[in-house]
Formats: C-alpha cells, structure tokens, sequence
C-alpha cells in the first residue's frame, strides 16, 4: 500500500547500477527520480559510459539477481540479437596458455552489447508508474540539514541551459561511477572521506567490431585468453547482436594494443592463444577501432567510517570500481542492488552504517579476485591483501588442473561467477582433485 513507503528518492546516475537500485526503491517509495547527465532516449552509446563500447558479460549471478528484479529480462534481451548460453559449456576460458575443459554447468550467462543490455534494463525499469528520468542534468552536489546530520536533496544543474534546481529526497542513492564525488561532499559537510585502496594496473583497451558468420565460434559465444606469466596482454572476444563479434585487446602497465587494423591483428596474435586472432582475421571489420584506459581502480571504505549523514547511501562503482577485464562489474551493480533491497527491508530510514557493513562481504570475493590477480604481476600496486590459504600458487594448479578436469573447472568457474564464495576453491574434493593433477603432471616423463 502507498501509505507504508517513504516518500521520495533520488538516484543519482542512470547506468546500470542508478537503474537496478531505483528498481528496488520503487517498491518502498512512494516515487523515484533518476537524475542523468546524458540524454537517455537512445538505446547507443553513452559519452557517460566510456568502457561501453568493450565488451561486456552479464555473468550467471548477476542474470539471476536482474532476471529477479526484472522477470523477462533475459528473453527480452535474447529477442532483441543477444545471446545466452552456459558459462563454462558456451566459453573458451583461456587461462595460463591452456584451455579450461568446457562441459555444461547450467549455470547461464548473456552475451551482448553494453549499450543493448543497459536499454532493456532501463526500459523495464522506466515503464514503473512511480520511476521518472530527469535526464541532461548535471550533478552538482548535495543539500544537508541545518545540523548536517541528513541529506535532504540533491543539487542539480541543466547541460543544456534549463537553469538549476534542488531535488528534494528522503534518500539519495549515489550511483555515478567511478567519478563519484561523495567522499568529497562527505568532507565538504565535515565528515571523514572514506579511505581509498586503489590498484595501479594501467590497463589500456582497444576493441573493434567485426560483422562474422553466425557460425565462426561454433556454440561458442565467448573467448576468454587471459595474460600468459610474463605477459601484458590478453583479450576477449564475445559474440554480440546483429551477427557481429566484438574484440576487446587489453594491455597493462604501459602495454597499448594498437588501433589500426593491421596492428590490432597482429597484436591479437601475439596473445597466448590464437583463438582470437583467427576469428579477427577471417572477419570483416566495422568502422574503427575505440580506445579506454583505466589507470586505476578504486574500492572506497566507507564501511570503515565511524560517522556518516542518514539519507546517502552509495552503490556500483561509485563504491568498489573494479579491473574491467574481469567482467564482473555489471553483476556487482546487481548484487548492490540486493543488499540495497535488503536495507530497505528494515525498520525505520535506511542505515548507510548497516548498509555499508553488509556491502562489504558481497564486495570481498570479485574485489580479492581482481586485485589479487593483478598484484601478482611485477609493476602493479596496491594495497596489502589479507592473507589466505588461496594462493597464487593454488590458483595456478587449479587451472591447470582445470584444463583436463570438468569439474575443477566448474568450481573455478562458478566462484569467479560469483554464485560460489571463493573458500568453495578449497573444499576438499576439489583440493583432492587438483593434488591428483599436479601429481600425474610431475609423474609426466620430460
């Protein structure tokens, strides 16, 4: 019933995140608004979303968390040119030279365009009677209450001359990415910015669309080649709508694939395995190549404040902004939008001391993943992990076990999947499995 919600909220941000999080404020409040810097009529690219022009997977716990929120999703999606398929069955995983045994998991995973994937959500999302867009606007900042204990509005200016305005709000949801400003509105008001652990990766993209057969990866609708120990590049290659395929190459600490054709080929077949060069080079290629670079990436700790103003809450990458190469940051949107869901569950306003604190745990495995595979690289830095029986070590063994073993490789699917925590890497029948293989691996005649 109307009369038991709150009455106004505010998302700041329309990408996926701002999306999924007004998707769960409409159901206990009365109306919510979106505030967008773009214009968000096209179902294109966004200048808002520099990274949409690279690949994009909606990984298998983050289609079931949208699938939830949006019943229908995946056929909508499907029928208009995205793909679905298994996670491990329908994808060359490509890791240390080698690839991962496919075999069916039932676990399914969407393969299309960021742009057709963010449409679909925002369309369903926007049909909600209480969800309205106020789109073209500027963030400028934040309003607080006279004592600057709660946050009262947003403050918002037109890109496009329609003046400024207040946007009243009993909850502001910050949902604008990696430039998110409030640790800075935090100081501004005299609270403690969150400390930042930040990786310096310099990771440079260049991708290209190619039109390609239906048929040119078989059942395939991913290929996954991962950086081989001493190198700085790998790609990704992910069949996308309209019978195209779309070729992200990705180097880091200085490494730049190039943009031309012929250097986007070559540098495809410099990659550890040649899966990707041979579906580039038999392709036709569209239009030209698009360059992104991600220097950085940053998990803001804001569960370790002690003091925060009721009223503000922060979500998707404006909270833990992750490697892009490892595809989860769409899924972690999803998953933020569940432990938003689940705030607003409790009694009485939203928590944002509660809420951070359950933000955390669901941030820990694709933030261990992510960083833990990049500090082990010589030249990247970052912040001291904490300790863990998952070693790097482990990890190799495990995917070289995983190269022979369907079900080693489906338990390291399933956890950089995000359906299983990564303590199920450990578990006795997979450690048994991995100690087996390495053994018939020394027992290998050299």
């Amino acid at each position: 019933m109307l009369q038991s919600k709150r009455e106004h909220a505010v998302v700041l941000g329309g990408s996926i995140a701002g999306l999924l999080a007004a998707r769960v404020l409409a159901d206990k409040y009365a109306s919510v608004t979106i505030v967008e810097r773009d214009r968000l009529q096209s179902s294109g690219h966004r200048r808002g979303v520099p990274q949409g022009n690279h690949v994009h997977g909606l990984l298998p716990r983050g289609l079931q968390v949208v699938e939830e929120l949006l019943p229908g999703f995946t056929d909508d999606v499907v029928a208009m040119g995205a793909h679905r398929g298994d996670i491990l069955g329908n994808v060359r995983w490509q890791l240390l030279g080698r690839q991962l045994r496919q075999a069916p998991t039932g676990l399914m995973m969407v393969s299309g365009s960021r742009p057709l994937l963010e449409f679909v959500i925002r369309r369903r999302v926007l049909a909600l009677p209480n969800v309205t867009v106020l789109d073209g606007y500027d963030i400028v900042g934040v309003s607080a209450s006279r004592d600057r204990r709660w946050i009262t509005a947003a403050r918002v200016t037109s890109a496009h001359g329609d003046g400024s305005r207040l946007a009243p709000a009993d909850l502001v949801v910050d949902a604008t990415g990696r430039g998110s400003r409030t640790p800075l509105w935090l100081a501004a008001l005299g609270y403690e910015a969150p400390q930042g652990d930040t990786v310096s990766i310099d990771l440079a993209y260049a991708s290209r669309i190619f039109d390609a057969p239906s048929d040119l990866l078989g059942d395939d609708l991913v290929i996954v080649t991962g950086r081989f120990p001493g190198q700085r590049r790998g790609g990704v290659l992910q069949r996308i709508e309209g019978d195209r395929i779309l070729a992200t190459l990705a180097g880091v600490l200085g490494e730049r694939p190039p943009l031309d054709l012929d250097g986007f080929v070559a540098y495809a077949g410099t990659l550890a395995t040649p899966d990707i060069h041979d579906a580039v080079s038999s392709a036709r290629p569209i239009g030209d190549a698009m360059r992104f670079r991600c220097p950085t990436y940053v998990r803001h700790r804001y569960e370790r404040l002690e003091a925060l103003p009721s009223g503000l809450l922060v979500v998707g990458d404006a909270v833990c902004a992750l490697n892009p190469i490892y595809a989860h940051g769409m899924s972690v949107a999803a998953i933020n939008a569940m432990v938003l869901r689940d705030e607003l569950q409790q009694d009485g306003e939203p928590d944002p001391r509660r809420f951070f604190a359950a933000m955390a745990p669901v941030l820990d495995p694709p933030w261990l993943l992510a960083a833990g595979a990049d500090l082990a690289m010589p030249g990247v830095s970052g912040p001291e992990l904490p300790s863990s029986p998952i070693t790097g070590e482990y990890i190799g063994q495990l995917q070289e076990a995983a190269a022979q073993d369907p079900d080693v490789a489906t338990a390291l699917v399933r956890v950089n999947a995000l359906v299983d925590p990564l303590p199920a890497l450990l578990r006795p029948d997979v450690v048994e499995r991995v100690t087996r293989s390495r053994d018939q691996l020394v027992a290998l005649p050299r």
